[in-house]
C-alpha cells in the first residue's frame, strides 16, 4: 500500500460482514476502526431480532472470528441449529465485538456521513493514490475527520427500502402514507400484534418476506378473525410464488409454499395478481387506496411492504467509483449475480479482483456490494473480506485463492417446531446461504 502504515484501515458497518472484516485485520496485524452508526452491533439485524434464519449456525459465522471469540472462551452454539436473529447478535456479534482486540477500534453512534480522498476532489487526478482517505464522521452532532489507508464498506442496504410503486420511484402519496406503512419483517405475533390485530392489512411482494408476514397475519388472524388480509404481487399468477412445494429438493421450503398455497386456496388470503402498483393515498378516513391502471384496493389499514431494497451510494459519491446501472452493484458482480440469471446458489464466488474500485483501496463488500439484486449470501459476505482484507495486507496468493465452501442441497430451510412468537423468513441481505433463489 502507497499511504502512510500508522493510518488505519476504516470499516464502515457493524453487521456480521464488517466485523469479519475486523477479524482479518487482526490476524494480519492491520490497525483498523470501525464505525457503527447504530447504538450497538448489528443494529440492522435487531429490527428483524423474532426471525429465525434459514441457515443453519455453521453457515453465519466467519471462521476468523470464530477462532478470535474460542481464544477468549467463548461457547460455539449448536452448529446446525437455526438462530434467530436476536440469537445471532446476542450469541455471536456482541461477544465478537466485545473481544479485546475489536472493543477498543469500534465506535457506536458514529455515522459516516461522506468519504473523499485528503485535498483532492473527484476531478483531480495527480497523485490520488498516494493520499489517504477522509472520512467524515458524525459523533453527537459533531462531525469531524478520520484519515484512512484504506475503506471498506459494509453498511448493507436494510433500511433503504424500494417502494411500493412498480416503477420503482417513491411518488408524494406513498411517502405520505408512511404512519401506515411498515418496510421490512414487522413481528406481527410479537410486539406488533396490537398494529395488526383486526385490522384490513395489505402485503406487497412475492418473496420469503412477504411469505412470512402472510403466514403471521393467518395466525393472528385466528386470535382476531375480522383481520383481513391482502396480498399484492407483480407476478402474473401466484403460483409462481408457491416454488416447488412437495417436489422441493428442500422439504421445509417446500411446506412453506405449500401452507401460502393452503392459505390462498381457503380465502383467508385474498391475492391480486398481476397487479403492479401506480400510486398509494390516503383516503379521506384515513385508510389507504392502492391503485394500479384499472383497479383500487380500498380500505387497507396497513400495507407491509417486501420489495426488497437498495444502496445508499451518497456516502462514496466524491469517490471514483464503477457501479452497475441495472443492478447497482459493484459493476464487475453484475453479471455474476443479476436476478434475472441468478438465484443464490449459481452466484460464483468472488473477491478482491471482482470487488475493487477505481478508487484504489475502496472496497464496498456485503449485500451493498450486490446493489438490489436479493441473491446475496452471508457466506459470501465472509468470503468477499477474507479475499479483501488479504490484498490489502499483501498476500496475494491468499486473496487470489477464493472459495465458498456450501452444502450441495444448500441450506434455506425453515423450522416449524417454534414458539408461535418466532418468525422464519429466508432473508437475502443476512444469510441465505443455499442454493436456492431468496428473493
Amino acid at each position: 500500500m502507497n499511504q502512510s502504515p500508522q493510518l488505519p484501515i476504516a470499516i464502515i458497518g457493524a453487521g456480521p460482514v464488517g466485523l469479519a472484516a475486523a477479524a482479518h485485520l487482526i490476524s494480519y496485524g492491520q490497525p483498523f476502526v470501525l464505525f457503527e452508526a447504530g447504538e450497538a452491533v448489528g443494529a440492522n439485524i435487531k429490527t428483524w431480532e423474532h426471525i429465525r434464519l434459514f441457515s443453519p449456525w455453521r453457515y453465519n459465522m466467519d471462521k476468523k472470528s470464530v477462532e478470535l471469540l474460542k481464544r477468549q472462551g467463548w461457547q460455539e452454539p449448536d452448529l446446525e441449529a437455526l438462530p434467530t436473529g436476536r440469537e445471532l447478535v446476542d450469541d455471536y456479534l456482541i461477544p465478537l465485538s466485545e473481544t479485546v482486540e475489536i472493543k477498543p477500534h469500534l465506535e457506536l453512534n458514529a455515522k459516516v456521513l461522506s468519504i473523499s480522498k485528503k485535498d483532492r476532489d473527484k476531478m483531480k487526478t495527480a497523485g490520488r493514490d498516494e493520499v489517504p482517505f477522509v472520512l467524515y464522521v458524525e459523533r453527537d452532532g459533531e462531525v469531524s475527520k478520520v484519515e484512512a489507508q484504506a475503506v471498506i464498506d459494509a453498511t448493507g442496504t436494510w433500511g433503504n427500502p424500494n417502494p411500493a410503486n412498480s416503477d420503482g420511484v417513491w411518488l408524494s402519496g406513498e411517502r405520505h402514507a408512511n404512519e401506515r406503512s411498515f418496510y421490512g419483517m414487522p413481528d406481527v405475533t410479537g410486539k406488533h400484534r396490537e398494529r395488526y390485530s383486526g385490522k384490513n392489512v395489505a402485503v406487497v411482494g412475492s418473496g420469503h418476506s412477504a411469505i412470512n408476514a402472510l403466514l403471521e397475519l393467518a395466525t393472528l388472524k385466528e386470535a382476531y378473525p375480522e383481520t383481513g388480509i391482502v396480498w399484492i404481487i407483480r407476478k402474473k399468477s401466484v403460483s409462481e410464488a408457491y416454488g416447488g412445494e412437495e417436489k422441493d429438493a428442500l422439504a421445509a421450503r417446500g411446506e412453506l409454499g405449500s401452507r401460502i398455497h393452503r392459505l390462498v386456496d381457503s380465502g383467508i388470503v385474498q391475492v391480486y395478481e398481476g397487479f403492479k402498483i401506480e400510486q398509494v393515498m390516503s383516503a379521506e378516513n384515513g385508510t389507504l387506496i392502492i391503485k394500479n391502471a384499472t383497479t383500487e384496493i380500498k380500505g387497507v389499514d396497513e400495507m407491509i411492504v417486501n420489495t426488497g431494497n437498495r444502496p445508499d451510494r451518497t456516502i462514496f459519491s466524491e469517490l471514483r467509483t464503477a457501479i452497475d446501472e441495472a443492478t447497482e452493484s459493484v459493476k464487475a458482480l453484475a453479471p455474476l449475480i443479476d436476478p434475472n440469471v441468478h438465484s443464490c446458489g449459481t452466484v460464483r464466488p468472488h473477491g478482491e479482483k471482482e470487488l475493487s474500485q477505481p478508487e484504489k483501496n475502496f472496497y464496498i463488500v456485503g449485500a451493498k456490494s450486490y446493489g438490489r439484486a436479493p441473491t446475496f449470501l452471508m457466506a459470501t459476505g465472509y468470503e468477499q473480506v477474507r479475499s479483501v482484507v488479504a490484498h490489502i495486507s499483501q498476500d496475494e496468493e491468499a486473496a487470489s485463492k477464493v472459495e465458498l465452501e456450501l452444502p450441495e442441497t444448500g441450506v434455506c430451510s425453515v423450522t416449524f417446531s417454534k414458539p408461535a412468537t418466532t418468525s422464519s423468513s429466508c432473508s437475502a441481505s443476512t444469510s441465505c446461504s443455499a442454493s436456492t433463489s431468496c428473493s
